[in-house]
């Protein structure tokens, strides 16, 4: 069984996942554009159950354009967001792919809010589409 260990900047807070997540996703929301600093937000959810964290993390909620939204689970000293709750998602955590910092991460199976993708970004062909 994989096993993997995502970490905010400085490494005092960690998750760590065990087997592979039940959903790879991109997001290109403008608030997932605002959280990453990039053009989209690339997560991998996982069941509760899979998930280990250690270290101390401040929660930010973040109110979803469709759906209850999310809270954020950052860093207090370098500010990176190393999982989130998915509210309403309870049985679920979600983790950055960049926490990892694993250029072999599988990549999305799902991309969703391209309305408001980047004209240059191209999202896997055989990935599902959503607008």
């Amino acid at each position: 069984m994989i096993t993997r260990l995502a970490s905010c900047s400085c490494g005092q807070l960690t998750a760590q996942t065990t087997g592979d997540p039940v959903r790879i996703s991109i997001c290109h929301c403008l608030a997932c554009q605002r959280r990453t600093g990039g053009p989209f937000g690339q997560q991998a959810r996982y069941l509760r159950e899979q998930v280990t964290v250690s270290g101390t993390s401040t929660a930010y909620f973040r109110a979803g354009d469709e759906g209850p939204g999310a809270r954020l689970h950052f860093c207090p000293q370098c500010g990176a967001t190393v999982y989130y709750e998915l509210v309403g998602l309870p049985a679920y955590l979600a983790v950055p792919v960049g926490a990892f910092a694993d250029p072999g991460f599988p990549a999305p199976a799902v991309s969703v809010y391209e309305e408001r993708m980047h004209s240059w970004v191209v999202p896997p062909a055989d990935a599902e589409h959503f607008p």
